[in-house]
């Protein structure tokens, strides 16, 4: 097949666009930066692409709560284009602010009947989490975008990131990734969670793995320089956030 066709969401407020887009071209992908207005009035069409990405920033500067408009208009207005982009077998990707749309339209965790056992809240630590976090994948988790991976460090930047659910009624498989410490403990708690997630969770997929999202920020990684302490420890050639955006453009690629 031709160029991996990646759709990355635009609307006011959104501000790592530019930076997810060039992930993916250096994945080998075609991007186009999609303004949401372009997709409602039908000037694009989600069905002409492979991969939708919902980047981070501050959708409609959060004022109501992190996503939340976004999300309704993800839900009201474009709904059921995105369930029909992921029946036709798309993946979604969404990044800090693009995890907390996913999580608010009840595109995730997409447990049936669209059941909404979760939401996302302010951090425990009632500030700003601007830092870089250790995570360990889950090998149970069917999430196509963690493939190979066993863990990986990351910044965040996120005030609402932590993730409020009934873990009783969540399955595990839908946790692709958990905050951690540096030997891989996923219970140690803060400042390793930084937001206080319940089951430090900070990736969800569906089911079907091709619908993700996570709250740190996998774009910033990309090359070994990009690593905060490269120049002590010296730089790798690829950085641990590069192996998502180049498993979507795998998995596509193969089809």
């Amino acid at each position: 097949m031709g160029k991996v066709k990646t759709l990355i969401l635009r609307v006011p407020g959104t501000n790592c666009d530019v930076e997810t887009g060039f992930a993916f071209q250096r994945a080998g992908a075609e991007i186009n930066l999609v303004h949401i207005n372009e997709l409602i009035h039908r000037e694009q069409r989600l069905s002409d692409y492979q991969i939708m990405v919902i980047p981070g920033g501050f959708t409609y500067g959060d004022d109501i709560s992190a996503g939340k408009v976004l999300a309704n208009e993800l839900k009201l207005k474009l709904g059921e284009e995105v369930t029909r982009f992921v029946e036709d077998g798309g993946l979604v990707l969404g990044i800090c602010n693009g995890f907390q749309v996913l999580i608010k339209a009840g595109i995730l965790p997409g447990l049936p009947h669209n059941e909404t056992i979760l939401t996302v809240s302010g951090n425990d630590s009632g500030k700003f989490e601007c830092r870089w976090v250790y995570m360990k994948a889950n090998k149970e988790s069917p999430c196509i975008f963690t493939r190979g991976i066993d863990s990986m460090y990351l910044p965040v930047a996120h005030g609402e990131g932590k993730v409020v659910t009934d873990l009783d009624h969540l399955p595990g498989a839908h946790i692709a990734l958990r905050y951690a410490d540096e030997q891989g403990d996923t219970e140690a708690g803060y400042p390793y969670n930084p937001n206080g997630s319940m089951g430090s969770i900070a990736g969800l997929c569906d089911a079907t793995g091709r619908v993700f999202a996570l709250m740190p920020h996998p774009e910033r990684h990309i090359r070994g320089t990009q690593h905060p302490r490269w120049t002590r420890e010296g730089a790798k050639k690829d950085g641990d956030g590069f192996q998502i955006f180049v498993n979507a453009v795998k998995w596509v690629q193969e089809l």
